[in-house]
């Protein structure tokens, strides 16, 4: 079967760790045609926000083709882009000519051209996947009631007749997709984000752990804490978690902190290091976030929602996540525990009653290992995306 994944809602960054990489990854060990359609925008390293790459074509390592298309070239650029209409969005479509359109996001005017090819080619399966919600998005007032409830609702309408299902990758998501842009109930579902299988299975290595700890100075007999992420001033409770942990009055609890810093926080971050309880080890490649969850006893998550939350469970851990109405689904009964105040004496709190209680933390371990690696696999999810 020829899948098209189109990807122009916002950006795509290759060999990343987002469903839009992982699901084509297993279509194509499935047996399947895969082809990437997307923008000249990736997420920076360098700084919040995006990058521009050139056009092109080319193919991954895993034989996944990708296709990144231009802009329109129009007197009014900056709003092409923020409205996203693209160049050669419908030939592109003639020249692969699909089975099966996995959109990544309705949220860009070309979907147009999408609907355009399918009023033409109906015998082709249309899935759609949604990533916002109001905890990233529909924020301002035009952006809620002119951008949401009317450009992006119009786009869901326009090619919801050809679309079997509307994918929210939280509840809190697929509660958008009924409530802000008025889907049919019965099209709309749950799909979760989850983890790579086979970064999983290599990360259990037991050499991993090993090779981990020993790198960051960690005893066997210590106790890991894990977390990672983007810090920025939506995930600034990092910074608290840090202090908790160095509150904690035990020379065996460490703390292992990865990911990109927000310039206007990195002073406070720095503060929080000591090189030995409290560890920063900055921003680390895909591949190596699975080892680095796998290397602890507990797996953190103080502040919003990410792809990390999916992952970790995914690898069977433990975890504490802060509680958000919507982003639940990863608690799968005694996996893990939630926190529901930002604040360094909750956070401590419940570090210690996990700690100092073994037998609760095997438990949560045991829950995550039996429920959260089947439930979070992207080979069973990407293989329910696509049958329809």
């Amino acid at each position: 079967m020829k899948i098209v994944h189109i990807c122009l809602a916002g950006s795509y960054n290759d060999n990343w760790g987002y469903q839009d990489n992982i699901i084509p990854k297993y279509n194509k060990l499935a047996g399947h045609d895969v082809t990437i359609i997307t923008s000249i925008f990736i997420n920076s390293l360098k700084h919040s926000g995006y990058e521009k790459v050139n056009p092109g074509e080319y193919r991954l390592d895993n034989g996944v083709e990708v296709i990144r298309i231009p802009f329109r070239k129009f007197l009014f650029n900056k709003l092409i882009e923020k409205l996203r209409l693209y160049k050669g969005l419908y030939h592109k479509l003639e020249e692969i000519k699909p089975d099966l359109i996995f959109i990544h996001g309705i949220q860009f005017l070309d979907i147009y051209q999408v609907f355009r090819y399918l009023k033409v080619n109906n015998n082709v399966k249309v899935v759609v996947d949604n990533h916002a919600d109001f905890s990233n998005s529909a924020r301002t007032f035009l952006s809620y009631n002119i951008l949401h409830k009317i450009i992006w609702r119009k786009c869901a309408h326009l090619i919801e007749p050809y679309t079997t299902k509307f994918y929210g990758v939280l509840p809190a998501r697929v509660d958008f997709l009924k409530n802000v842009y008025k889907l049919p109930e019965e099209k709309v579902e749950l799909l979760v984000m989850g983890a790579d299988g086979e970064k999983v299975k290599e990360a259990k290595n037991p050499n991993i752990k090993k090779e981990i700890r020993k790198k960051y100075n960690i005893k066997p007999d210590d106790f890991l804490i894990v977390t990672g992420g983007k810090i920025d001033y939506a995930k600034k409770q990092t910074l608290l978690l840090m202090q908790a942990v160095k509150n904690i009055n035990k020379e065996n609890v460490k703390l292992l902190v990865f990911g990109s810093v927000e310039s206007g926080l990195k002073e406070k971050l720095n503060a929080l290091v000591d090189g030995e309880k409290v560890q920063y080890v900055g921003w680390i490649p895909v591949d190596e976030t699975y080892n680095h969850f796998a290397a602890s006893d507990l797996v953190v998550f103080p502040g919003r929602h990410s792809v990390f939350w999916e992952q970790a469970v995914g690898t069977g851990l433990p975890c504490i996540f802060k509680y958000w109405e919507g982003t639940t689904h990863v608690d799968l009964g005694g996996n893990c525990e939630f926190l529901y105040e930002d604040s360094v004496d909750e956070i401590y709190e419940v570090l210690l009653s996990i700690i100092k209680n073994k037998d609760k933390l095997d438990k949560m371990r045991s829950n995550a290992e039996a429920k959260g690696i089947q439930y979070f696999s992207y080979k069973e999810i990407s293989s329910k995306a696509i049958d329809v």
